[in-house]
């Protein structure tokens, strides 16, 4: 936790000079995830360049054009220095989007270290309706994703197997977002994807197998048709569970 905040004690520096006394709260987020593949971040950031880096949020009073020009200018240094770039909030802006991005920042209200400031989240929770339609949204589009993307292979199985490669961090995200939803603890991956199969009853071993497609480049072609139907299937099972969810 403290080497996690001394590294962006820099980026906290810049943005002091930015915003001055309205930088309320700077916070480091996902200090227990930030290296796990697929962990999600609020529309417009790019978690497969910034995984390994440090991600932060700043609170600030008031935020202008004029500031986000500033900040620009400085994007180049922190990505050299390893952190990521800093998610800026306006004083009001969190607490309001809670229930629009109910996964993405639940995640960082459940795993966070305020740097500096106060605790901006304190009192804070995600609705359990808001979590459960983000996970539905989430299950629903990844079915989607794989249904369209069989197509588009036109049968070919090397397609297939970089279809498969391609969706499986999606996939282990998705799952720790399930797991969240029923109360496993955030950041347990490895907890997520025994709890997934439990849940589901996916025979096979597959959400296993598929999660580990997470850390490869590429399988074989016989190795894609194999899990490709056992895989679909899982998907399937998890979008009738988050569909069906009632919080107990």
């Amino acid at each position: 936790m403290t080497d996690l905040a001394e590294r962006a004690r820099p980026l906290e520096r810049d943005l002091r000079d930015v915003f001055g006394a309205r930088l309320q709260s700077f916070v480091v987020y996902g200090t227990r995830t930030h290296e796990a593949p697929g962990a999600h971040e609020p529309h417009g950031h790019s978690p497969s360049r910034e995984r390994t880096a440090t991600h932060t949020m700043a609170i600030v009073e008031t935020l202008t054009a004029d500031d986000l020009r500033a900040c620009a200018q400085r994007v180049s240094t922190w990505h050299d220095r390893g952190l990521a770039t800093p998610l800026v909030l306006a004083a009001h802006e969190f607490a309001r989007s809670l229930d629009v991005f109910p996964l993405e920042f639940g995640a960082i209200v459940a795993d966070h270290l305020v740097v500096s400031g106060v605790d901006p989240f304190a009192g804070l929770r995600v609705d359990p309706a808001d979590l459960r339609r983000a996970c539905e949204v989430q299950a629903r589009s990844h079915l989607l994703h794989l249904r369209e993307g069989f197509l588009e292979t036109r049968g070919r199985a090397d397609a297939l197997a970089l279809l498969i490669v391609d969706s499986a961090p999606a996939f282990a995200a998705l799952l720790e977002s399930i797991a969240r939803l029923q109360g496993v603890a955030a950041g347990d991956r490895a907890e997520s994807r025994r709890h997934a199969e439990r849940s589901v009853g996916a025979p096979g071993g597959i959400v296993s197998e598929v999660i580990k497609l997470a850390a490869v480049t590429e399988i074989s072609s016989a190795e894609a048709l194999r899990l490709f139907p056992a895989y679909l299937d899982a998907v399937e099972r998890l979008v009738k569970l988050v569909d069906g969810w009632t919080g107990k």
